[in-house]
């Protein structure tokens, strides 16, 4: 069983930023794929970013790339997501997720098997 706790939303206005954060209780946190979600209200979860164990992979969705950058630490069971240029669409509650090894760095919510309680953005025009 794995436990995953974001922390670092909050509000802020168009243009600005905020580093999301997620720390794991696994002590095989290096083995697994990581990714950021979100979910606005009347929608789907949708992949934001997500990592490869090592962290030397990344993938973005379309919407983010070039503003969101995510990271991990393996010494510190942590992942991190830095979003620049934030936009009032970017609001939404942000999770994290972790996908058991074997894993592929698909943002497909039904491949992750752990997921974190979410932390909420909310950007302002």
């Amino acid at each position: 069983q794995v436990q995953l706790v974001e922390s670092g939303g909050g509000s802020v206005q168009a243009g600005g930023s905020l580093r999301l954060s997620c720390v794991a209780s696994a002590y095989t946190y290096s083995r697994y794929c990581m990714g950021w979600f979100r979910q606005a209200p009347g929608k789907e979860r949708e992949g934001v970013a997500g990592i490869s164990p090592s962290g030397g992979s990344t993938y973005y969705a379309d919407s983010v790339k070039g503003r969101f950058t995510i990271s991990r630490d393996n010494v510190k069971n942590a992942l991190y997501l830095q979003m620049n240029s934030l936009k009032p669409d970017d609001t939404a509650m942000y999770y994290c997720a972790a996908d058991r090894p074997p894993c592929t760095l698909v943002l497909d919510t039904r491949r992750y098997d752990y997921w974190g309680q979410g932390t909420q953005v909310t950007v302002s025009s």
